[in-house]
């Protein structure tokens, strides 16, 4: 930790707080421009005006004084409904991801995670051959997943969760130092955080090398990444009836653990629904509350890694409270990262960590 007061972290955590620097001065009861100048370093708080700053921010003293935090360049960022969000949801979001990364840098110095075996398919035009060609990489060939999160987490993807309560903020992933990193939002249902991961895997897989916020090609490239990837064609066309009723798509969803709308759609991409048929379905899945969620939905999947990292430095009489401490943070940042992931189930196929 530095002995100086670090402009950055404060920029940082006023974003994170969703506060302009307008409205951050109006509540700590500082002028506008004081705020500006703390923010580009041209001026050194006195200790008054940070106990002002903490008491509207809530991070600790210490936060304020570490180093540099890993910025996040939003444009390597791939974020789902980006054109629906504000630029505080964000610049929340991102200031999320940053300090995500700080705590993933704490866990590797302290547990070897498994390393990243993602392809690189920035070549390939097709979606559905590069869920395909990730399938056939990982020898899971055509049939559902049973734990998503369970098999990115053996294939090297670190994973933290979002505490946004917003609908406009679903998930993004990036690249970080040939790590891939995917933040879901679990204040969505199971099966849309499932599809979301997903569809952060085919951006992360599919546009590596590119900026998938600018284009809606690339939205679209990644859902039907996840539909192919998540609902194998062959498995569906071998497994639905030829008749298919809206009671078909809610029994046949739980085999790929996905929503009704997306069963749905899916069986429509598959020609297996006409336009007609497709649209009454829709119609009847709104009409019974499955647009804005999922009745009766699945479990949420855990998190392995989180699960067997927490168990062990809890065994090392390491609490929560211990960890935001050594990290600097406030305590509801860090179970935001990782508390919703954290459950106590256990996973088939569990990825192996071991303490360093």
């Amino acid at each position: 930790m530095g002995e100086e007061f670090n402009p950055r972290r404060l920029t940082l955590a006023r974003k994170r707080r969703r506060l302009t620097a307008k409205s951050l001065a109006e509540q700590a009861g500082l002028a506008v421009d004081t705020i500006s100048r703390l923010e580009n370093g041209s001026n050194e708080p006195d200790d008054a005006t940070i106990d002002k700053l903490l008491l509207v921010l809530n991070f600790p003293r210490s936060f304020f004084f570490d180093h540099d935090p890993q910025e996040i360049d939003t444009g390597a960022v791939s974020f789902r409904s980006f054109s629906k969000m504000s630029a505080k949801e964000r610049d929340a979001a991102i200031s999320a991801g940053s300090l995500g990364l700080q705590l993933s840098a704490w866990v590797e110095e302290r547990f070897a995670l498994p390393q990243p075996k993602l392809l690189d398919l920035s070549y390939e035009t097709d979606p559905e051959m590069a869920a395909h060609s990730i399938r056939q990489a990982w020898s899971i060939g055509e049939r559902p997943v049973g734990n998503l999160m369970g098999l990115l987490e053996t294939k090297g993807l670190r994973i933290f969760s979002l505490s946004e309560n917003t609908a406009t903020v679903n998930a993004f992933s990036f690249w970080r130092d040939e790590k891939p990193f995917i933040f879901l939002n679990n204040f969505k249902t199971a099966e849309s955080s499932i599809f979301d991961a997903a569809h952060e895997l085919g951006h992360l897989v599919m546009h590596k090398h590119g900026d998938p916020k600018e284009t809606r090609s690339a939205e679209r490239e990644a859902n039907r990444f996840a539909s192919t990837f998540l609902m194998p064609a062959k498995d569906v066309r071998a497994t639905v009836p030829r008749r298919i009723t809206i009671d078909t798509v809610l029994e046949v969803k739980k085999r790929w653990r996905v929503s009704a709308m997306a069963m749905a759609h899916r069986l429509s991409s598959l020609k297996l629904l006409s336009d007609w048929q497709y649209k009454s379905v829709c119609i009847e899945l709104a009409k019974r509350g499955y647009r804005s969620g999922e009745p009766g939905g699945i479990e949420r999947e855990t998190s392995v890694i989180w699960r067997k990292v927490l168990t062990q430095l809890w065994s090392e009489k390491t609490t929560k409270n211990d960890i935001a401490a050594d990290l600097h943070l406030p305590l509801d940042e860090l179970e935001g990262l990782i508390w919703n992931l954290a459950g106590v189930q256990s996973a088939p196929g569990a990825a192996v960590i071991r303490a360093v």
